[in-house]
């Protein structure tokens, strides 16, 4: 059964600075919401409640903001403003949480071992929260990938096309195409330079884990700037057939650029809170 998430959020978030020097990126609100719960919310219409996040020093608020503050409910019990925590309540009562500290900033690939103690022997959906995704109307992101996982029991990575010169910002894949949105990997290259690129098809901040993943990046060595590479150990799964690419329906923001946060903020304002402040 696939029913656990991870979030990776031990990031220092320096290009939100000084926002972010006591506060954590994940916490940075879209309208009224911090950014993470728009992910915890994805994991869970997708089926996934066991939700578990690696975090670091200076991100006991994301902790916080998963619980109950009696003080703050006390103080606005009975009045309108209740209203304003119902939405994060509901996320409390349909999810448990778990969290583990991430020591050393070692890369993604170290970040989802230091999660091992939390997932176990099982496969795993893991959400970059820097990677919002919208699909209106229809399934997640999250939702999609895991009926594929259900149908082809291997790991998975979301894609899109980005432009041939910014491949430099992703981890980009190469492979056999089973259809117009669905790719078998056969390679898979960490932030390579334009003129290196496999293809223009990047992976962005989605994926499916079997749990051999955890022993694979055991003996993974460290790879750019001296982190733990996921790619890396995918890309281990992929010489043996086993990663799958999908290109997945729904819109994406990055945020965790300003540029791309600001439009994620003003599509979110229009498309769900624009009517509360009229």
């Amino acid at each position: 059964m696939l029913n656990k998430c991870l979030f990776p959020a031990a990031g220092y978030g320096t290009r939100f600075l000084p926002a972010t020097k006591s506060m954590p990126k994940e916490m940075l609100p879209l309208v009224d919401k911090p950014l993470i719960q728009y992910g915890v919310e994805e994991a869970i219409e997708a089926g996934l409640t066991e939700i578990a996040m690696v975090t670091g020093r200076g991100k006991r608020a994301i902790e916080d903001h998963f619980d109950h503050n009696y003080e703050l409910e006390h103080q606005i019990k009975g009045t309108s403003k209740m209203d304003f925590l119902e939405e994060i309540h509901g996320v409390m009562d349909q999810a448990t949480f778990s969290y583990t500290r991430q020591l050393q900033m070692k890369g993604l690939g170290h970040a989802i071992l230091t999660a091992e103690t939390l997932i176990g022997d099982e496969p795993f959906a893991v959400v970059l929260a820097d990677d919002l995704c919208l699909n209106e109307g229809d399934d997640g992101v999250l939702s999609q990938m895991k009926t594929l996982y259900e149908q082809f029991r291997c790991s998975i990575v979301a894609i899109e096309e980005v432009p041939k010169e910014e491949t430099y910002k992703y981890g980009v894949i190469d492979g056999n195409p089973l259809r117009d949105d669905l790719y078998q990997v056969n390679k898979m290259v960490e932030k390579p330079a334009p003129e290196d690129a496999p293809s223009n098809l990047a992976i962005i901040g989605r994926y499916i884990l079997t749990p051999d993943i955890f022993d694979i990046i055991r003996n993974t060595e460290p790879g750019k700037g001296g982190e733990i590479q996921l790619t890396d150990a995918l890309m281990a799964q992929a010489k043996k057939g086993c990663v799958m690419a999908y290109k997945f329906k729904g819109k994406r923001f990055d945020c965790g650029s300003v540029p791309g946060f600001i439009e994620a903020t003003n599509y979110c304002f229009d498309k769900f809170h624009k009517h509360k402040y009229e």
